[in-house]
């Protein structure tokens, strides 16, 4: 087997909050179904489903790599709808924030080998 790419699907408590949550993080949204919505940000993609499963969504971790993490970090901390958010750590392989967001979803956003 040879992988191409592996889309995640993120439930949402609110479909539109969540939307406008990661349209802010600086994804570009496309209609898919009243129900699923693709969301991009150069060639990385995700599904964002009217679907909410809370332990799932309180369990959901993904790691997303950024070029520049202030810029991300500036993004991210003005974002709307976001549940909780640190400031950046240095850690021996590179540099992380941590965002929570509307459904309780975590996102580690990480800038590697800084």
């Amino acid at each position: 087997m040879i992988v191409d790419n592996i889309s995640v699907f993120i439930p949402s408590k609110n479909f539109e909050i969540s939307a406008e949550f990661y349209t802010d993080l600086g994804f570009v949204s496309d209609y898919v179904s009243d129900d699923l919505s693709i969301f991009a940000n150069g060639q990385c993609t995700f599904f964002l489903q009217r679907h909410y499963n809370q332990e799932f969504a309180e369990n959901l971790m993904l790691q997303i790599c950024v070029l520049n993490i202030d810029l991300a970090y500036q993004s991210a901390n003005s974002a709307r709808h976001k549940q909780k958010i640190t400031g950046i750590k240095t850690e021996h392989w590179g540099k992380v924030f941590y965002i929570w967001g509307p459904s309780g979803e975590l996102l580690h956003i990480t800038q590697l080998g800084c």
